[in-house]
């Protein structure tokens, strides 16, 4: 089975998202054993950053691993466990919460296909990058 890595790289929805983990230096870690859960904006989620945002990000790395960072999560958590939480933590040390009530929603984002099954663990695809605070 392909890794979290590969699934994205394969993917061409994730075009932005693969940069920006290359540009952050994450590759390795998102492809060791984990296992991790990833929740995935897609190109279109980061197209709806301010104009700038990513360059900018582009020029800051410990700020664009930072946020990147945000969107793992250890452990391998399907949706079905995800629904029996309220909150969960990042990688980068952030709760992140988690809302099944009426769908699947992290933060501010709303999660349009869910586990999706990685070698290392699980992809939750978002319509939105979530941010800190």
């Amino acid at each position: 089975m392909p890794d979290i890595v590969d699934i994205a790289v394969s993917n061409d929805s994730f075009k932005t998202l693969v940069a920006a983990v290359q540009a952050a230096s994450l590759v390795e870690t998102l492809k060791s054993p984990g296992p991790f859960t990833v929740f995935a904006p897609t190109d279109a989620a980061f197209a709806k950053l301010p104009p700038g945002t990513i360059h900018t990000l582009l020029q800051n790395i410990p700020q664009l691993a930072r946020i990147l960072t945000y969107h793992v999560v250890p452990g391998k958590l399907m949706q079905a466990d995800l629904a029996k939480l309220k909150s969960v933590t990042s990688v980068e040390g952030s709760p992140i919460s988690i809302d099944c009530s009426s769908g699947f929603e992290v933060k501010n984002a709303t999660v349009v296909m869910a586990d999706v099954e990685a070698d290392n663990g699980v992809i939750h695809v978002i319509d939105n990058v979530i941010l800190m605070g």
